[in-house]
């Protein structure tokens, strides 16, 4: 247990900071933004495609991962659609509450996920972790897009806007273009790769203080039921349910704890945008957010000490 929280302890170390600069006067929100969209669009791009390009993916069980975590997924998504009328009787969830829930319980802070795996695993651990980006982002984007446009908009689900939320995912083609590299085997010549590893040197920082500045720690002082709730969800069942099927599957070692972690990160930040942008429950999805970052501090090395 120990290592773990000693790897992991610069991580939310960075995070804290993020925090308190947000509360210092050195940045108006407009550099924030500014930053995180460069992350968004450019960093962590950068840093996935080289990951993937330069990984050896032969090694790792691809497939099985994947499928581990996508199942993991679906079956989160089985359960929250079985749950709906209860948590709507028991809490007074209306339809853009639930789409925060959703999207609280399913979706993943990839920045987190890929700081921490690096930080375990060393290069092993990025190249698993831009396998999970590439397994999840797509389904979790076109869930979360659905489920907003149904229950919190009331409108029937239209294919143009959910695969203009896929299409235009950094994420997305930067795993693509990344795996595409790869099974192509193209050289890279030495300036491009230096210049994409440079850019993606800055993507877990950055990353780390963007999650720290999006945290509302006065929406999580009093969290509702509701929150503890989602908070279970999804740091103690997501996680659980993708290591069943992991091992169901043969994965182990690393891999399977890089599941297990990619399973078990607090929800994404950009899920309190596209709340507010698409008419979920913006401060429900923001106090979601912020509680389970705090409680990930605890919840991770439990599950990754679980797992080794």
């Amino acid at each position: 247990m120990f290592p773990i929280i000693a790897s992991l302890t610069p991580v939310f170390l960075i995070i804290v900071l993020g925090a308190w600069l947000k509360a210092m006067p050195l940045m108006e929100d407009a550099g924030w933004r500014g930053l995180e969209r460069a992350t968004y669009y450019v960093f962590f791009p950068a840093m996935i495609i080289m990951t993937m390009a330069k990984a050896d993916l032969r090694s790792v069980p691809v497939i099985a991962m994947g499928l581990a975590l996508i199942g993991g997924i679906l079956a989160m998504t089985a359960i929250l659609m079985a749950l709906r009328p209860l948590l709507a009787r028991s809490f007074g969830m209306d339809g853009p509450a639930f789409t925060s829930v959703f999207q609280g319980a399913t979706r993943w802070n990839s920045f987190v996920a890929i700081a921490t795996a690096g930080a375990l695993f060393g290069q092993m651990g990025l190249t698993l972790t831009a396998i999970s980006v590439a397994a999840m982002i797509p389904l979790l984007n076109v869930l979360a897009v659905v489920m907003l446009q149904h229950y919190a908009q009331d409108k029937p689900i239209v294919l143009g806007p959910t695969l203009k939320a896929i299409v235009t995912n950094p994420f997305i083609w930067s795993s693509a273009i990344g795996i595409a590299i790869n099974a192509v085997g193209l050289p890279l010549p030495t300036i491009a790769m230096r210049f994409g590893d440079i850019l993606g040197a800055a993507a877990l920082g950055t990353g780390l203080l963007l999650v720290g500045a999006g945290l509302d720690v006065g929406a999580a002082l009093r969290p509702r039921a509701l929150t503890w709730v989602t908070t279970a969800l999804k740091l103690l069942l997501m996680p659980a349910m993708a290591a069943g099927i992991a091992l169901a599957l043969g994965v182990g070692g690393v891999p399977l704890q890089v599941a297990i972690l990619s399973a078990g990160m607090p929800t994404a930040s950009g899920s309190y945008i596209l709340a507010r942008q698409m008419g979920g429950d913006a401060p429900l999805m923001a106090e979601i957010l912020t509680v389970q970052t705090l409680i990930a501090v605890v919840t991770i090395p439990i599950i990754l000490a679980l797992a080794g």
